[in-house]
Order: structure tokens, then sequence, then C-alpha cells
């Protein structure tokens, strides 16, 4: 499924979340709910932000965690792949993206890397 389609798909899977939207990064695209950032649609794969807590449940269907390379090694980020049948299945996708959304709002956000200034 091109990027484009499935970024409409999962949008409208969720649709019962009011406010959501889609924004391109990285070559992916972030999923947001006003400020809160919770999910990453990346190569036709949809990831949700995870706790300690809600992590068990996507291990248990054998999903893994979004990965990435930088600086020639893979870094790893606290989203983990949605289950298949999750994703086709509204109702229940919409109960994870709110468990991934109140991870997204408890999770203390790091503070934005200083600029040095321009040599002039």
């Amino acid at each position: 499924m091109p990027e484009d389609s499935f970024k409409a798909f999962v949008l409208d899977q969720l649709s019962a979340l009011r406010g959501l939207r889609a924004r391109a990064m990285f070559g992916a695209h972030g999923l947001y709910q006003g400020d809160h950032f919770f999910g990453i649609l990346d190569e036709g794969r949809l990831f949700f932000k995870v706790s300690e807590a809600t992590r068990p449940a996507y291990e248990a269907c054998g999903m893994g965690p979004f990965t990435y390379q930088a600086q020639g090694k893979t870094q790893t980020m606290g989203y983990y792949e949605v289950p298949p049948d999750v994703l086709e299945t509204p109702p229940e996708l919409t109960e994870w993206a709110r468990l991934a959304l109140q991870v997204a709002a408890t999770t203390p956000r790091k503070p934005a890397k200083k600029r040095r200034p321009s040599p002039r």
C-alpha cells in the first residue's frame, strides 16, 4: 500500500479520535492529537508509543520496536508496531491509540537542544 494511501487508511480507522493529524517527519509521518506525539507511520506500518505497562501487549503479539539507522547504528524508540489484526479493527485500534495517547501525555518531554550561535 503506497504511503499516502496507508496514511489515509490509518486516519480513517482512527476517525473516532478528534483532532488527529499526521505530520511528515524524516521520510515517515508522526501521529498527533493536540501536542501529543503518539504514533509513527513508516513504510506501511503503524507504531504506537508504549510504556512499561503497555509494551507487553505488543510483545505478546510478536511485535517489535520502531528502529532507524543513525550514525551507523541501529537506534530504537519507545514505539512498537501495532499488530495487523488490531489495525484492521477500528474500535480496538482506537483503544490502543488511546492508551498510546495516555503514555504520550504522561511522558516528560526532553528539553530542546540548545543551538550554538552561528559564526559570524
